[in-house]
């Protein structure tokens, strides 16, 4: 047992502000074979969250600890087709989501902390399908799907 504290909040904000992806996941869980997957995810606006989806068995909660984010769900065509903003401190601050279901997020606010569970054990080839039309991250195209993504929702 340890503590989720300010100072690993500061480590994982630190962290996101160098990246090149504007976004750092800090796991506090074992490893990859833990059968429940628990990180902070710090986000910068920015980043982009390609729309992906997981398994139907794979379901997904966030929670915003600080900060907010525009949480979106797609059809399989990849319209928006529902868009909720999630912030700390509001009455809307975390999401569930089953698996199955094509999302992605936005960061609304500098500095934004998720806690993000889902069930593992994690294997990067199968946890997640990307959409296929949404661009792939550091593409040409993406960075002008991130704005329409933020202008749209």
């Amino acid at each position: 047992m340890f503590g989720i504290s300010s100072g690993l909040i500061r480590q994982v904000l630190d962290g996101s502000r160098s990246s090149a992806r504007k976004r750092m996941i800090l796991p506090l869980h074992k490893g990859d074979a833990a059968l429940l997957q628990r990180m902070l995810n710090a986000v910068q606006p920015g980043t982009y969250i390609r729309p992906h989806r997981h398994t139907a068995d794979r379901a997904e909660s966030i929670i915003v600890l600080q900060g907010a984010i525009q949480f979106l769900r797609f059809d399989d065509c990849g319209e928006i087709v529902q868009s909720l903003e999630v912030r700390a401190g509001s009455s809307v601050f975390g999401v569930d989501i089953e698996g199955g279901i094509w999302h992605s997020f936005l960061a609304v606010e500098p500095d934004t902390v998720l806690f993000e569970v889902k069930p593992g054990p994690y294997d990067p080839e199968t946890d997640k399908e990307f959409a296929r039309w949404a661009p792939s991250e550091f593409s040409a195209e993406a960075e002008a799907y991130l704005q329409n993504l933020t202008t749209s929702s």
